[in-house]
């Protein structure tokens, strides 16, 4: 979608210098920018290189308000942030048409918005909803009762297990999961064996949630999962049943968390990091790659970054590994 560069301004934020009727319809890198595209520079010493390549508008921070160029400039303070939202813009399907591919199984009672798109082989549910602008790649799965929120993007082989909920602006990229039973179990203590707790609950994720390709989220056993608003999920993670992910996560590539564990606001997580179950990590903490965290464990440090297995504060963990060190060099 084209968009001028004055309308861009005006939904960025920014202070235009330059020709406001211009128009672009992409972003793109330096190296791939053309005469339809806008790109970012974040410093001045790469200004140079933005002026020259083809690029018909460059996003630039305060250090570019006072430059005299021949290309628009749209100043803002954070210009990689505001070149992501350009993006989004740039890529608006609000009002495109309805697009429902001839193989898509699509029940009488599904209730469709406006400019939904269901792709090849896709099978939705009974009762099902879903809101305006929102995509389905091929081969998706939407169980029964499911509900799907407005301008959502589900990309191809995505599965959602029956009452699953998502709000507005998901994006659930290829072959995930969601919504399926958790690994709950108990053991018949005379015969050994092994039957299977009730998974009756639900999943709720809250609006602009990203969840990566192949992660798995698993349904509450008898209440609800939940992931809150704006938390971004990587590839490969898996959440168990019961979790409580809040607003503003971020967990990285193959990390796994387990039955009821609770994750609070502007919580890091790094890739690999393993969670036990009912584990608390509280506001703000930082998880380094590789952390592990023990059942019933609790995480309190807004900004302290902790590392290891068992996990504990940086600064501690490198006492650690510095006294092992010198312990070894004088028992050699």
């Amino acid at each position: 979608m084209k968009r001028t560069l004055r309308d861009l301004a005006e939904h960025l934020g920014g202070r235009l210098l330059g020709d406001g009727s211009a128009s672009v319809s992409s972003v793109s890198s330096l190296q791939s920018s053309n005469a339809e595209s806008i790109v970012f520079v974040e410093d001045a010493k790469h200004l140079g290189a933005a002026l020259a390549s083809p690029a018909a508008a460059i996003i630039a921070g305060d250090f570019a308000g006072q430059v005299t160029a021949r290309k628009p400039l749209l100043i803002v303070s954070q210009p990689r942030l505001a070149f992501a939202r350009a993006a989004k813009l740039l890529h608006d399907t609000k009002d495109r048409d309805r697009d429902i591919h001839p193989s898509a199984i699509v029940p009488p009672s599904v209730q469709l918005g406006k400019g939904v798109s269901v792709g090849p082989r896709t099978v939705l549910g009974r009762d099902v909803k879903i809101g305006d602008g929102t995509t389905l790649g091929a081969g998706c799965v939407v169980g029964d009762r499911a509900a799907i929120g407005t301008h959502c993007r589900l990309d191809a082989h995505v599965t959602l297990y029956p009452g699953t909920i998502l709000g507005d602006r998901v994006v659930v990229q290829a072959g995930a999961v969601l919504g399926s039973e958790g690994f709950g179990y108990v053991r018949d203590s005379e015969t050994g064996r092994y039957e299977q707790f009730p998974q009756v609950g639900r999943l709720v994720i809250e609006d602009d949630v990203e969840i990566g390709a192949n992660s798995t989220v698993d349904r509450g056993a008898l209440d609800e999962t939940r992931i809150r608003r704006g938390t971004k999920i990587d590839n490969l993670v898996h959440v168990g049943h019961n979790v409580q992910i809040g607003q503003d996560v971020v967990i990285a590539a193959q990390t796994g968390l387990s039955g009821s564990a609770v994750v609070e606001d502007n919580v890091i997580i790094g890739g690999q990091v393993g969670i036990a179950n009912h584990v608390r990590i509280e506001e703000g903490a930082i998880l380094g790659a590789q952390s592990g965290i023990p059942t019933k464990k609790v995480i309190r440090g807004k900004g302290v970054v902790f590392w290891g297995t068992p996990a504990r504060p940086i600064r501690e963990y490198l006492k650690e590994l510095a006294f092992l060190s010198r312990s070894a060099r004088r028992n050699k």
